[in-house]
């Protein structure tokens, strides 16, 4: 599997390409007639990464602003919601939650071709190594401690007051996950792997009793979450593509696998094996802890089902690339074999963390 890149933030940009071209000229009239401060000439560059829904930057003299569209071309009817995005945005912008100001939605595809949103430009950092080996360590210790408060913040909204009761479906949210990445590594499979059959049989039974239910980011991971230019603290939460109702700790242990993923699966590296002490960064069961402090919530336990359930869930995920590439449907920079690999790494890791909750072969 290849090494991790060299640069060490997210977030660069590009020229436009080719195929997110837009029309600047209409562009430029549609903001003038809907953002008050608004004033041209504008220029456009396009976020590098991997956003299913393109991403810009805009620059006027005096202002920048960030705009994100639903890519051209036939799409699946749920996928590349950027009215979600922008609703649950506005939402929590009006609570003073630190996400971008979110500004004008249009839903107009004769305006630049599909659908997208415009908001205000928050600067920041965004590590690419989560091990942040350009930080301090209390400066380190202080922005693991920032995002840590920033997700148990999230996870204390009350998303019904905001008017967002109907934001998603509310309970089994770990059952109804199962199933559906269960059906999608099923519907995408290559090769038979004896760890995500083990998986897939003992997850469903392996679901905590416990239910709840709260407003979720869904993707909630360093790369998604802007630390200020010069200070240990989040400025903005980015990218609510897939954010939804559901069990709060599907969030927290999700953003947690960052301790728990096996090395060479993620151009992020991991905190596995790392000397955690010396870079100022709690270990595992310390930060759940604060987490829990922090929202009143009494200590998370069987944490082997979620580390099981979450690397199962990112190898689905991928098998479903490897499938693509595999019929000719994904970009050709995605190389099969690379890919299967990491599935068989994420699954074995998987079972692994569900035997230590019990699980037998």
């Amino acid at each position: 599997m290849s090494a991790a890149p060299t640069r060490k933030y997210l977030g660069e940009t590009v020229e436009v390409k080719a195929a997110h071209r837009i029309d600047e000229a209409r562009l430029v009239q549609f903001l003038g007639d809907t953002v008050a401060d608004f004033e041209g000439p504008l220029s456009l560059r396009q976020f590098e990464g991997g956003q299913s829904n393109p991403t810009y930057l805009l620059t006027t003299p005096k202002r920048k602003y960030v705009l994100r569209r639903k890519p051209p071309g036939v799409l699946l009817k749920s996928a590349h919601a950027v009215d979600r995005e922008f609703r649950v945005m506005r939402a929590l912008w009006e609570t003073g939650f630190p996400v971008p100001e979110p500004l004008v939605l249009c839903e107009d595809d004769s305006v630049l071709g599909t659908a997208f949103y415009v908001m205000r430009h928050v600067e920041g950092r965004v590590f690419l190594d989560n091990a942040m080996p350009d930080l301090g360590h209390e400066d380190r210790a202080a922005v693991f401690d920032s995002v840590n408060a920033t997700l148990a913040r999230l996870h204390s909204v009350d998303h019904v007051a905001l008017g967002l009761e109907d934001f998603g479906r509310g309970g089994n949210y770990f059952s109804r996950q199962i199933g559906r990445w269960s059906q999608q590594y099923e519907a995408s499979r290559t090769e038979d792997l004896a760890a995500m059959d083990r998986l897939i049989a003992w997850l469903p039974g392996a679901v905590p009793q416990d239910d709840e239910t709260r407003l979720i980011h869904g993707d909630y991971s360093f790369h998604n979450v802007l630390i200020h230019p010069t200070e240990p603290k989040v400025v903005a939460v980015l990218d609510w593509e897939l954010s939804t109702t559901g069990h709060p700790l599907g969030d927290l242990m999700y953003h947690t696998m960052e301790w728990y993923r096996p090395p060479h699966c993620d151009a992020r590296g991991t905190l596995l094996g790392a000397d955690l002490k010396a870079l100022g960064v709690p270990d595992l069961a310390a930060y759940v802890a604060r987490y829990c402090e922090r929202t009143g919530r009494a200590p998370v336990e069987n944490l082997g089902f979620h580390k099981a359930y979450n690397l199962f869930r990112v190898a689905a995920i991928i098998q479903g690339i490897v499938a693509r590439a595999l019929g000719g449907n994904a970009a050709a920079s995605v190389d099969a074999a690379e890919q299967s690999a990491r599935v068989r790494v994420l699954a074995d890791a998987a079972w692994g963390y569900a035997q230590e909750a019990g699980a037998v072969a």
